[in-house]
C-alpha cells in the first residue's frame, strides 16, 4: 500500500513527519486545500514527468502551471507527463497521491522556486486522501532536490 510505503520511509529515515489521512478525497489541489483549510497555493503539487532517459518528480505551488518554454530550456526536452495509467508503476503511488516519499525506485526530484514563498506546504502522502505538513526547507533537505524555475 502506497500510504504504508510513505510511513515506512519516514520511520526508516527517522523523519519526524506523519501522514495525515482524511475521510474525503485530497486527490486534487482544490480538494486537498479544502480538506486542510488552506489556500490552494500551499498544496505542493507533485507531477511526474517522463524524460527521454528517466522519470522525474516536480513539486510546485498548487496554483501555478508549468511553463513549457522554461521546462524545455532547463531539461532540454519537451514536458511530457507520465500517463495516468503508468504513474503508479513509475512512482509507487496512485494518481492523486503522488509524493516524493516512499517511492518504489529512486527518482530525481525537483522543487520549483514558486514554493519558496511559503514556510511550510502540504504534498500528498501516498494516497488520494492524504497529506503531509512539511517546511519547505526540510522538504528540500530530506528529498535531496534540485531547485528549478520552470513555472509561470
Amino acid at each position: 500500500m502506497s500510504i504504508e510505503s510513505v510511513k515506512k520511509h519516514f520511520k526508516e529515515e527517522g523523519l519526524p513527519l506523519e501522514v495525515i489521512e482524511f475521510d474525503c478525497s485530497t486527490a486534487t489541489v482544490e480538494l486537498a486545500a479544502a480538506a486542510l483549510g488552506v489556500e490552494p497555493a500551499r498544496i505542493a503539487k507533485t507531477m511526474a514527468f517522463r524524460l527521454k532517459d528517466r522519470d522525474i518528480l516536480l513539486l510546485t505551488k498548487g496554483d501555478v502551471k508549468v511553463d513549457n518554454r522554461k521546462f524545455k530550456d532547463y531539461f532540454k526536452e519537451k514536458a511530457r507527463f507520465i500517463s495516468p495509467e503508468e504513474v503508479e508503476e513509475a512512482t509507487g503511488h496512485p494518481v492523486g497521491g503522488v509524493c516524493p516519499f516512499g517511492l518504489t525506485k529512486p527518482l530525481d526530484i525537483y522543487l520549483d522556486e514558486s514554493l519558496k514563498v511559503f514556510d511550510y506546504v502540504f504534498p500528498a502522502g501516498g494516497g488520494a486522501n492524504t497529506a503531509v505538513k512539511i517546511s519547505v526547507d526540510y522538504l528540500a533537505k530530506v528529498t535531496k532536490v534540485t531547485w528549478v524555475d520552470v513555472c509561470k
